[in-house]
């Protein structure tokens, strides 16, 4: 068993892993939707290729939670690093439509930010869960801020290709940290409970990953993740397309954007969510956040430039953080200590899934119906959510002490 002191150093390492992993992806943000339109894609073709990451990732995602339980964290980060390397690589011979493609299929394996999210979730106390992932959220905003600021940059100066030889570098640099300091196994109990009963301890078993859905609470706060989620999903798929054509903003502006994204987000992870956490029950704050989320969607509806969108910006990362931490909360404290990576698998395919089908949806409402379409569907449907949740209340929501 691990000394608090040892607990608190590897957490520290990760907090830097995972501000690492943010920025490396941050950074292929500011490349690839230029880098696509140079090779001829429209609207309708983006949307294609993030489908095709929201499918790889979606299909990866349960995998990787169940190989993290299995195998410990730093294999699954070992993983998850060198996919992020190969991806890289492959995105600076990217130099044609189906390269471009190919370049995604390492993203089967690139989940480093739910394998921090076990790493912590098994180190801290249940009490301290939710405000410990809060602080993952304040390394999310250091890596949205360096990434988006590098990419811009390193992009218009020196070229798409260097970009991402960059991000290779820098993913390498992450791997020798997860070889270095990450204990192999972060769990206090190394064997999960339904390996105990005599259950199979493949990675691959579909039966321990859909297991988990039968635990009291989770159904429901994963459905509520799922469709709350969705139109915020959409949005933040279609950003990249509403940025270079809405708010006619270059790849250098885009950064400086989504360094703005990065701040607000660390102010309230790193400042706010953690005194919210203290005072607040966790379903107050979930219903907090899908009210707050209706009126954004309502808001960003009526905005006509980018002006109007940095002042929608604060209370739209307010809603998205605090119910993403909270949903995640919820949902591992739902189950055994020894199935935490795989529901944090499950959690990171909610939001591949809203990748897999947020392009195709976006994309069309987009072209027939224009920005203002993705606010009216938020606003309804978090009011609809917000209606259902305040209706049925907290009672379905029990947790493991």
């Amino acid at each position: 068993m691990m000394e608090p002191e040892a607990k608190q150093k590897v957490i520290y390492i990760i907090y830097l892993i995972a501000a690492l992993d943010i920025t490396w992806l941050f950074l292929q943000f500011s490349i690839t939707p230029y880098l696509a339109r140079r090779l001829g894609f429209d609207t309708i073709w983006f949307g294609y290729l993030q489908t095709t990451v929201g499918v790889i990732q979606l299909l990866g995602g349960p995998i990787y939670g169940r190989c993290a339980d299995v195998f410990g964290a730093r294999a699954a980060l070992t993983v998850s690093c060198l996919a992020s390397v190969v991806y890289f690589l492959l995105l600076t011979v990217a130099d044609n439509t189906f390269m471009l493609f190919v370049h995604k299929l390492p993203a089967v394996f690139m989940h480093g930010l739910p394998g921090a999210q076990m790493v912590v979730a098994d180190l801290s106390e249940n009490e301290k869960r939710a405000d410990a992932l809060g602080k993952l959220g304040l390394c999310f905003g250091i890596g949205m801020i360096a990434g988006s600021s590098l990419g811009g940059t390193l992009s218009t100066r020196f070229g798409e290709k260097f970009a991402a030889s960059f991000a290779a570098v820098g993913s390498f640099v992450s791997l020798l940290l997860v070889l270095n300091f990450i204990p192999k196994q972060t769990k206090i109990q190394t064997m999960p409970e339904s390996n105990k009963k005599g259950s199979s301890n493949s990675v691959f078993n579909l039966g321990e990953i859909t297991r988990l859905m039968k635990f009291p609470g989770v159904a429901k706060t994963f459905t509520v993740k799922i469709i709350s989620g969705l139109p915020a999903g959409i949005f933040q798929v279609m950003f990249s397309i509403i940025a270079m054509n809405f708010f006619q903003l270059k790849a250098e502006q885009n950064g400086y954007l989504m360094a703005y994204f990065g701040i607000v987000q660390m102010v309230i992870q790193g400042a706010v969510i953690g005194r919210l956490t203290s005072r607040f029950s966790e379903y107050s704050l979930l219903l907090l956040s899908v009210g707050i989320s209706s009126l954004v969607g309502l808001a960003q509806a009526m905005m006509t430039n980018v002006f109007h969108f940095c002042l929608i910006v604060v209370p739209m990362m307010f809603s998205l953080s605090v119910f993403n931490v909270i949903t995640d909360s919820m949902l591992t404290k739902s189950v055994s200590p020894s199935d935490t990576g795989t529901m944090l698998g499950l959690c990171a395919s909610v939001q591949s899934l809203l990748r897999t089908v947020g392009p195709t949806i976006g994309g069309f409402l987009y072209e027939t119906y224009g920005v203002p379409s993705f606010g009216y569907i938020q606003c309804v449907i978090n009011a609809a959510v917000f209606s259902l949740l305040l209706a049925t209340g907290g009672r379905s929501q029990p947790h493991r002490p």
